[in-house]
């Protein structure tokens, strides 16, 4: 049976946002990384959210009228949000992630207490189940 910490990228190796990063600098840090959409902790370490390039868009255009220099003020808090990725805690199986795999690119993975500790990609999950049949050809899915 597989189990999530297993495929768990550690929080420290996940580019993550906080919450209180004004809008200029998660754009910038999406721009850096190249990422189309990033978990949001706040300084707790508790996981509020999942911000996408077009969130972004959208209220750079509706909001604040395509003027970058007010998104030098605006925190991230301030941005609607389409969709979050949907979380599961450690102790999830994986057997329970295919329908939320089907859906994100990745699911953020809270501790017991409610506190971000990592992702699970779509990748590292697919990446195990198709080296297992490899392994294992005559095993049909």
């Amino acid at each position: 049976m597989l189990n999530i910490p297993m495929f768990l990228k550690p929080k420290k190796d996940v580019v993550h946002l906080y919450d209180h990063y004004t809008l200029r600098q998660t754009l910038e840090k999406m721009e850096v990384y190249r990422f189309s959409a990033m978990p949001i902790i706040d300084k707790e370490g508790r996981y509020i959210g999942t911000i996408t390039e077009g969130d972004l868009l959208y209220a750079i255009k509706n909001i604040y009228h395509l003027d970058l220099k007010l998104a030098e003020n605006v925190p991230l808090s301030a941005i609607p949000r389409y969709k979050d990725n949907m979380p599961v805690r450690i102790d999830a199986k994986v057997e329970d992630l295919t329908d939320i795999l089907m859906e994100q690119n990745f699911i953020p993975v809270l501790d017991d207490r409610g506190l971000f500790i990592g992702i699970v990609t779509r990748k590292a999950v697919l990446t195990e189940i198709f080296a297992k049949k490899e392994a294992h050809p005559s095993a049909q899915a």
